[in-house]
């Protein structure tokens, strides 16, 4: 159990966000360029993206902003057909992307170091400058976080979705690096949510399951806060699309059924809003995560919504959404702390997880 009088590892290191994606943004940018003649050489025919756990959530978000933003197609790998089956594969001509916090994490660098063995030029992110897979790769990009102290990743996961952002504006993307430089800015005003954050949480105290919902570039998202319910709170969370979510799955719910949503305004809205109305129908209990650019949000009942006070706008021709994925998971990592220290539990000591987790 945390003490009541010490601020969890995990609190400390959400409020770290904005500073750790300023230094990443700042420090990486000659990288950036590097890549970027790199690749325009020799542009890829297909991405293939590596990953576990949180990383493996970041690398379900670069899938989506990859082929937004450059066309490419993405496949997320199985390492299980390496680790397990001893498959070849032919990497010709291929980009391959490995996401690790640690960068210790085995089969994710076993993937790594057969794709290039195959052919394939490979790109590390890591926030580990002396790890293995920083070894490996032909191109690495540091998230600049500093040590991660608590087990659940915050700070590493959405330097992780910098790291893609960049990564697509290396391969061309209509990305520009003054859009990037919003997002510390964005994080900052997403942590202004705090105070309501821990005082909606009380309302959850026994929760014990729950579904998130997200819909394109924050489908990730989805993936990610029931993760860290998982990890931190032992909420059996479920998380789905909205298309896929009415396919079925919406048969579980009933009445204070607990139901999370990530809600921008753009593309995804209109399936967004129409799914939550169904289940207000349904009675059930409903929070959507979403903007202050999202006129369309101000309708909706104040105490289901949780709305970050920024306008999220961007240049140039890209989708609404594309920029909402690292300021809509704050609110969403600051609700699981909150909820974890509101149950009596210590976020930052999961029971039966440590920080490293390797497996084949």
């Amino acid at each position: 159990m945390l003490s009541s009088n010490r601020m969890s590892l995990m609190r400390e290191e959400i409020r770290q966000q904005p500073n750790v994606l300023d230094r990443t943004l700042r420090l990486e940018l000659r990288n950036i360029e590097k890549l970027k003649k790199r690749l325009a050489v020799k542009p890829p025919r297909m991405i293939v993206l590596a990953a576990r756990g949180t990383s493996d959530n970041a690398a379900l978000f670069g899938r989506y902003l990859l082929e937004i933003a450059t066309g490419i197609p993405v496949s997320l790998a199985a390492p299980s057909i390496f680790t397990l089956y001893g498959a070849n594969l032919k990497f010709d001509d291929l980009l391959v992307v490995a996401i690790s916090q640690s960068g210790e994490s085995t089969d994710t660098n076993l993937v790594l170091e057969k794709a290039k063995a195959g052919g394939a030029f490979t790109i590390g992110i890591t926030n580990e400058s002396a790890s293995a897979l920083a070894e490996l790769a032909d191109h690495v990009f540091l998230v600049r976080a500093g040590r991660e102290k608590s087990v659940a990743a915050t700070k590493t996961y959405t330097g992780q979705l910098l790291a893609l952002y960049m990564i697509a504006y290396a391969l061309g993307a209509n990305l520009k690096t003054d859009d990037l430089r919003h997002l510390p800015q964005w994080a900052y005003d997403a942590l202004r949510l705090e105070n309501e954050i821990r005082e909606r949480a009380g309302r959850y105290r026994f929760m014990n399951h729950a579904v998130v919902v997200g819909r394109g570039v924050n489908y990730s998202n989805a993936y990610e806060f029931a993760l860290k319910m998982m990890e931190t709170c032992y909420v059996v969370a479920e998380r789905f699309s909205s298309a896929d979510f009415l396919h079925g799955p919406i048969a579980m719910v009933e009445q204070s059924f607990p139901i999370f949503l990530f809600g921008p305004g753009g593309v995804t809205w209109p399936s967004m809003v129409e799914m939550r109305e169904r289940l207000v129908g349904l009675r059930a209990e409903t929070l959507m995560i979403t903007d202050a650019s999202n006129r369309a949000a101000a309708k909706l009942d104040k105490q289901t919504v949780v709305v970050i006070p920024a306008k999220l706008r961007h240049s140039g021709p890209l989708p609404d959404d594309l920029f909402t994925p690292i300021p809509y998971i704050v609110p969403a990592q600051l609700f699981a702390a909150s909820l974890a220290v509101e149950k009596g539990f210590d976020p930052d000591k999961p029971r039966t997880l440590s920080k490293v987790t390797r497996t084949l």
